[in-house]
């Protein structure tokens, strides 16, 4: 994902075409007689911070815009619009205008949605209006306003994957995932934040800025779906379809107070995920990676994941095995729900297990089964397989010289948490070798899982941290050494925010994120509700009688 780029500024990018990838010649490397002034200037390059960048320009409403709350509409779900579009209760036009003022309104603040194209918007939903008059719905979202995360390609809009050289990238095509959405009816709104190459829990870059959290301005919605989970939580958007290999989907929705759904993983088409980060020929992710929906019901996750899911002709890796068969809704008396609040002893603080601990409760009393079984899982050796997968997969494509030293000068940095790991130097034997160790971890969950209908777990240690700026910024990727206070334990900042998570990217099962309750604060907490894998729409059943019981979604105040 994090492809080295440059002079790629006010470029279009289309599926053919090969980013500049320059092959060194024999005469461009430095002689052996300046090795070492090469290495002192690449110590410095690597380890000084970074070029200088431009101030991040954050969202600011055109200065004549007509700001104003969209309610009621705006908290509707993305169904309840489409089927007021549907009966004539009110156009496509007049929905999106009054999105339009909503996020005048409150986006500026939150700095939510960074890319937005209020014309094509009007012009598509003019043409969604005329073919209702035609007695034409295109599908299940005719009409209805949404937004993707911006690594998502979408025709004749800026995807900029948060990345400065690709400030200015347009992009040709359209990712999958986007048309399919427009095929289904829906109307893209524009794009939501994200950090630099979606590598970091919180969302902030040297383009757009830093996104704030609906709950409380001063905290982070997390990341890297951050800008997404903020839209939907503030009713910019009801839908926004981000992605997940680390927490990216779970976290902002645990911090937000939404719904999120990652799907299994290969579920969802990654074509178009990510252009002009690499030559279309090449792909540095393919595993542990999700596509899914943000947003406020359930029964949104459900009708996004209909629509996305599935094999596309494009993207190999997506298994043709439809994902979406319908199960019986299971009576709640007949589930069988395993639960820890503990994976790999980390702590999570006292109100996020009260939380917990009250909605399991909740589920009790409904007559669901529910005990407490921790999966057989050496979880510290799962972290550390995630983190040498993603580092195979994602840091690989740094330069040798930055990966060298970082490896003998970054060792006290990854002794912080097992989740930092690199596999140095890379070999087609270590490859293999990290391959297989995932192979089992998915293996033994599955056989875990075979005894239960869902497993339930925390999201994160905490609610959402106020915003917590890196300590340094290597090559635009932030690096957190400061620790996280969690009852008493000093937690590393990946710990404590994606400890929890980062085991099902692991294993690849699908997972909902659904609002359980509040901190005395009134900030919101999550929990995640774990699947079978391929038994997406099984998970999404329990996941919305789990919701029925709970009933703790609430809208942020002042929206």
């Amino acid at each position: 994902m994090a492809g080295t780029i440059r002079n790629f500024r006010r470029k279009s990018f289309y599926p053919g075409q090969t980013p500049m990838n320059p092959i060194r010649k024999k005469s461009d490397f430095f002689p052996f007689g300046r090795l070492v002034v090469l290495g002192a200037l690449i110590v410095l390059a690597v380890f000084s911070g970074c070029r200088s960048m431009p101030q991040p320009k954050p969202y600011e409403a055109p200065h004549d815009a007509a700001a104003h709350s969209g309610r009621p509409y705006v908290f509707y779900t993305a169904g309840e619009m489409a089927e007021a579009i549907r009966q004539g209760q009110i156009s496509s036009q007049e929905l999106v205008r009054i999105h339009l003022s909503h996020i005048y309104l409150h986006n500026p603040k939150l700095n939510a949605i960074v890319i937005l194209d209020e014309q094509g918007a009007l012009n598509r939903a003019s043409e969604a209006d005329k073919a209702i008059e035609r007695g034409e719905i295109w599908g299940p979202l005719h009409g209805v306003p949404i937004t993707l995360k911006d690594h998502f390609a979408v025709r004749n809009m800026r995807t900029t994957n948060a990345h400065p050289d690709m400030s200015e990238q347009l992009t040709l095509f359209d990712a999958t995932v986007a048309s399919r959405l427009q095929a289904a009816g829906a109307v893209i709104l524009g794009k939501t934040n994200m950090p630099y190459v979606a590598m970091d829990l919180q969302t902030d870059n040297v383009i757009f800025g830093r996104t704030n959290n609906p709950w409380d301005l001063n905290r982070t919605p997390g990341g890297s779906t951050g800008g997404g989970a903020a839209a939907v939580a503030a009713g910019l958007t009801p839908i926004d379809i981000g992605s997940d290999m680390g927490g990216s989907l779970r976290l902002p929705a645990h911090f937000t107070g939404v719904y999120s759904l990652k799907p299994t993983e290969n579920a969802v088409s990654g074509y178009g995920s990510f252009p002009g980060l690499l030559s279309p020929d090449e792909r540095g992710v393919r595993y542990m990676a999700s596509i899914g929906p943000v947003a406020r019901s359930v029964a949104d996750l459900k009708l996004a994941f209909e629509i996305i899911a599935g094999p596309d002709g494009k993207d190999s890796l997506v298994i043709p095995v439809q994902p979406l068969a319908e199960d019986n809704k299971p009576a709640p008396e007949a589930l069988r729900i395993a639960w820890s609040n503990n994976l790999g002893n980390v702590p999570i603080s006292e109100e996020t297990r009260d939380v917990f601990n009250q909605a399991l409760r909740e589920l009790s009393g409904a007559g669901i089964h529910v005990d407490r079984v921790n999966p057989n899982i050496n979880f510290e050796e799962a972290w550390k397989t995630w983190g040498e997968m993603m580092d195979i997969q994602v840091m690989s494509n740094q330069p040798g010289p930055f990966r060298f030293f970082f490896y003998w000068l970054g060792w006290s940095y990854r002794a912080q948490t097992p989740l930092l790991q690199m596999v140095y130097p890379l070999s087609t034997q270590k490859y293999i070798r990290v391959l297989s160790k995932r192979d089992h971890f998915v293996a033994g969950f599955d056989r875990f899982m075979s005894e239960w209908d869902v497993f339930i777990c925390p999201v994160a240690a905490i609610p959402a941290i106020e915003h917590y700026p890196p300590d340094a910024v290597r090559r635009n990727l932030p690096m957190y050494i400061r620790p996280i206070a969690v009852n008493g334990h000093k937690l590393n900042y990946y710990t404590a925010m994606s400890a929890y998570t980062v085991p099902f990217n692991l294993t690849g099962h699908p997972v909902v994120t659904l609002p359980a309750g509040f901190t005395t604060d009134g900030l919101p907490i999550g929990l995640q509700i774990v699947g079978k894998r391929w038994d997406d729409m099984r998970l999404l059943a329990i996941a919305q009688i789990i919701d029925d019981i709970i009933n703790a979604y609430q809208e942020p105040e002042g929206y």
